[in-house]
């Protein structure tokens, strides 16, 4: 057995990377979606034992919609791809290359073993460049068969191994290919017919033994004339411990799924659900058809499901001529190989082993399976077909006179797969290149059209998405799938009415109950998403709440382990008030999935709503466990915390909101609330900072705007904030506390009377019964000397605010003020109408309270600022209806009419003595008023 050189080693490695080097540029399609973007064992968030406890997508084993492939140690290196470089699809794309070209070097160590270095090398090149590989390849989930085949190549290697010089046994080999099979298996569940492989050789290689010598020597033994010889004796020992270990990776695979089959449809699979003979005849035509696309991969498509290949229900069919022939050339080989001894005999079996033992799983011919065909799985297989590719050649190129032409054949085979190779990546750049590509190759198959109509939904392209999903409604009429899309895109494109019809039509075509039959076991589980979708388009009507929620029932109704509609059906609960329902909805789905970090959050939400902020934040915390970087659960756990009064927990909230803006640095309100904290803080520089950066990124930002105004104010910068509420005013011109904060400023700090009563005025435009802007105006006349009409304008205000006791007082004072200017004579206008006597003090606050604009109405704060989830456009959701909580999208004006009354709730022991100490110096100033308006 000739060693592999470097020169082989380089050769096949160039090989791979010219045929491959394009597959770097493609992105990250069709199950890598799921695999991959989809997935969150992938995220280092996520503990680790978590990959061997969910399947190859992220759904646990436990759940009956898990696809049951377990496979953690290809998850594993995905989760390495993400730790390097996160979702950079050409890392991933890259390793794949790499482990390509690993399988390649060693399948022509396994070539050596059975074949001339020419030919095996022959063998090595072609199965390189195959053109049925690029879905392995240059698919991103084509891992695990990489990974699978090394493992599985290794195991091989190493059980050669096994048989000492002297023929005796050596363990050491055998017990390293028991863990090779395992790691095998563990990459993808084919990986444990190399079991079969080894048996094969010891046999019929090792041993040297052919058919009519085993079944002599069988014969002999049953006849008592002879025992078994000792060769026989060891090879049984051998075959034994892999037959044992073997038997008890199955059990343990069996364990891991529970001993349940996963639940495909006959959409996936239609022969898989078809009766006698049709069943049986068409899984037997799909072999044939598979060594078609080893012969000739002319024609490659990524799905073959649905309609692709039609049923074959009749033996009058022509296509059983194919199958025919297939298990005719099949069993000349078969016979052949294990008739005789020679070399050419071993080389045929093991090839044929090859080709037979790795595609068993995926046959369709002892149990079901969720396709019909998949390139990727013949990426074993096609080992054994190059090996008797090159093994013809080897013996074609031996004849003289044909020498030249198989070399030539040769050579134009290995070029033409290189260019259709490097060809066909192309087709894996992007979803929509890769579906119409199949699209060429098959149009009878529904799947392929959904999926265009997918990748131009993607693209926002809803019209166009829209001609696509009609027409796999055409070509497969009762197809769910592609009725649910239609009723989406109706819905994205905003036509309600035909968005209800089509999901309509896709429950109609849904199974119906059979008593007595599990209905779980006869749908699969995202064809219930009909209910939740319908569900989700009608509660857009407030008199249709009833009739969602009915829906949402009869789904939980069909599976009482559907999670989706306890997290929908809660969303809507909250939406109908119906809080304590809404509250044992999430709980409910909680016990289905305590992982799911959505779920503590949209729980959260409920607490909120339920005024138990202390249960909220543990939720908020619980989402914040699972999934740090939770964006919904940092940014409304930290508002929380900010709201609570308590400045114990201002540094984790002020740390929660700085991770929020790693996460959402274009959002505005993240730094807003950081400025606000700021605020609280006494850290005016830093709360000026983060108020501008708020403004920044989002112009007319009312709340920053205001706020930033009024820190001004409060640091003695009263000038600094009048440009800035000139912006408020500009793009809001109806902010009644901005022409307060204006007036205020413009009459005790610019000396301008007129601009402040344009400010008051303005106010009282907008709502002639504002209180506090009425009786500014009339302080403003009183400014202005002109006493009869500051005494109208206190007689309509106390008219408002009976209860006032400030205005009635202010009333007598100027009453008084007036009957005195009389006695003496004096005119009770100004002239200029503008000033007040230098001697007079001014206020610097024109109302008592004033200054409660300053400590209790800071835009943008409270509770209510949370988010209510129901109807809010950002929320957290990875398929149509998961997450159902949200932030409000305009969180920045919940506090814009808040009462005094409420200015003071949830505040810290401090902060009330702080309040108490500024309303003090507001009656202190109250009193200065009133001084000026007795002439005092």
């Amino acid at each position: 057995m000739a060693a592999v050189s470097w020169k082989e080693i380089l050769l096949l490695t160039g090989l791979v990377v010219g045929c491959y080097w394009n597959s770097l540029s493609c992105g990250f399609v069709f199950d890598d979606v799921s695999a991959i973007l989809d997935n969150k064992d992938l995220r280092p968030s996520t503990p680790l034992r978590n990959l061997f406890l969910n399947d190859f997508w992220g759904t646990p084993m436990a759940e009956e919609r898990s696809h049951k492939s377990y496979r953690p140690l290809t998850v594993l290196t995905f989760r390495l791809n993400y730790l390097f470089s996160e979702l950079s699809a050409s890392s991933y794309h890259l390793l794949n290359v790499v482990l390509h070209a690993v399988v390649c070097v060693l399948f022509l160590r396994v070539c050596r073993l059975f074949l001339d270095k020419t030919s095996s090398l022959v063998a090595a090149l072609l199965f390189a460049v195959h053109p049925i590989h690029t879905e392995a390849v240059t698919g991103v989930v084509g891992r695990a068969e990489l990974l699978s085949s090394i493992f599985l190549l290794a195991a091989f290697l190493a059980y050669t191994k096994s048989t000492g010089a002297d023929h005796s046994i050596v363990w050491a080999p055998i017990a390293l290919t028991v863990v090779l099979v395992a790691a095998a298996t563990l990459c993808k569940e084919q990986g444990i017919t190399v079991v079969g492989i080894c048996c094969v050789h010891e046999v019929f290689v090792a041993q040297g033994f052919t058919l009519p010598m085993l079944l002599d020597t069988l014969r002999q033994v049953l006849q008592g004339k002879d025992g078994f010889p000792y060769a026989v004796l060891q090879t049984l020992l051998k075959l034994i411990v892999l037959v044992i270990s073997t038997l008890l990776l199955v059990i343990i695979r069996v364990q891991v799924i529970q001993s349940q089959l996963p639940v495909f449809t006959r959409f996936d699979n239609p022969a898989a659900v078809s009766p006698t003979p049709t069943r049986q005849l068409t899984f037997n035509y799909l072999l044939p058809v598979n060594a078609w696309l080893l012969l000739n991969p002319s024609e490659l498509c990524c799905d073959w499901t649905m309609g692709t290949i039609p049923l074959v229900e009749s033996l009058l069919d022509l296509r059983n001529l194919a199958t025919l022939v297939f298990y005719t050339t099949l069993g000349l080989l078969a016979y052949h190989s294990l008739r005789y001894r020679h070399s050419s005999a071993r080389t045929v079996i093991m090839a044929l082993s090859l080709i037979v033992l790795p595609f068993i799983p995926a046959s369709n011919l002892f149990f079901p399976v969720g396709f019909v065909v998949a390139e990727r799985v013949l990426y074993v297989p096609s080992m054994g077909f190059c090996v008797l590719v090159a093994h013809g050649f080897k013996i074609v190129s031996q004849k003289g006179h044909l020498k030249k032409i198989s070399w030539l054949i040769i050579g134009v085979l290995l070029t033409t797969h290189a260019v259709k190779t490097f060809k066909r990546n192309w087709d894996w750049e992007s979803e929509y290149t890769l579906f119409t590509s199949a699209l060429k190759v098959n149009k009878n198959n529904a799947k392929l059209w959904n999926n265009v109509g997918h990748a131009l939904e993607n693209q926002n392209n809803y019209a166009k998405a829209l001609q696509y999903f009609l027409q796999a409604t055409r070509v497969q009429p009762d197809d769910i799938g592609a009725h649910m899309n239609v009723g989406r895109t109706y819905k994205n494109l905003n036509k309600s009415k035909e968005a209800e019809d089509a999901y309509l039509v896709a429950k109609s075509l849904m199974p119906q109950v059979i008593p007595g039959k599990k209905y779980a076991t006869r749908v699969a589980p995202n064809h219930l998403n009909v209910y939740i979708n319908l569900a989700n388009l009608i509660r857009a009507n407030e008199s249709r709440l009833e009739e969602a929620d009915q829906l949402y029932r009869q789904a939980i109704s069909m599976r009482p382990d559907f999670k989706q509609a306890y997290i929908s059906r809660g969303e809507l609960l909250l939406k109908m008030n119906k809080l304590t329902e809404a509250r044992d909805a999430y709980l409910r789905a909680l016990d289905l999935d305590r992982t799911n970090a959505d779920l503590w959050y949209n729980l959260a939400i409920v607490n909120i709503e339920m005024k138990d902020p202390s249960e909220a934040l543990k939720n908020f915390n619980h989402a914040l466990e699972l999934n740090p970087r939770h964006k919904l659960a940092l940014f409304n756990s930290a508002l929380l915390m900010q709201e609570s009064g308590e400045p114990k927990f201002w540094p984790e909230a002020n740390r929660r909101f700085l991770t929020y803006v790693e996460e959402e640095p274009e959002d505005a309100n993240g730094y807003f609330n950081l400025g606000m904290l700021a605020m609280d803080a006494n850290e005016n520089p830093a709360a000026e900072r983060w108020m501008r950066k708020a403004i920044g990124l989002q112009a007319g930002f009312r709340s920053a705007l205001f706020n930033l105004a009024l820190l001004y104010s409060q640091s003695k910068r009263e000038i600094d904030a009048l440009p800035v509420l000139d912006e408020l005013l500009r793009h809001h011109p109806e902010h009644i506390k901005g022409l307060i904060l204006k007036g205020d400023i413009l009459m005790n700090h610019k000396k301008d009377t007129r601009g402040a009563k344009a400010c008051f005025e303005r106010i009282l435009h907008m709502d002639p019964t504002n209180v506090q802007g009425k009786h500014n105006l009339c302080v403003v006349y009183f400014e202005e000397r002109d006493l009869p009409r500051a005494e109208r304008c206190l007689e309509e205000t106390l008219a408002l605010a009976p209860n006032e006791e400030y205005v009635r007082r202010h009333l007598s004072i100027v009453r008084g003020k007036m009957a005195a200017m009389s006695a003496a004579g004096q005119p009770l206008t100004s002239a200029e109408g503008a000033t007040m006597s230098a001697k007079e003090e001014k206020p610097k606050r024109v109302k008592e309270g004033a200054e409660e604009i300053a400590e209790g109405e800071e835009e943008g704060r409270g509770a209510d600022a949370v988010g209510k989830g129901a109807g809010d456009e950002k929320n957290v959701r990875k398929s149509s209806a998961e997450s159902l909580g949200g932030k409000g999208v305009d969180q920045s004006e919940s506090l814009d009419s808040s009462q005094s009354d409420k200015q003071t709730k949830g505040k810290s022991t401090k902060e009330i003595k702080d309040i108490e100490e500024k309303r003090a110096a507001a009656l202190k100033r109250l009193e200065e008023i009133e001084r000026i308006l007795s002439g005092d």
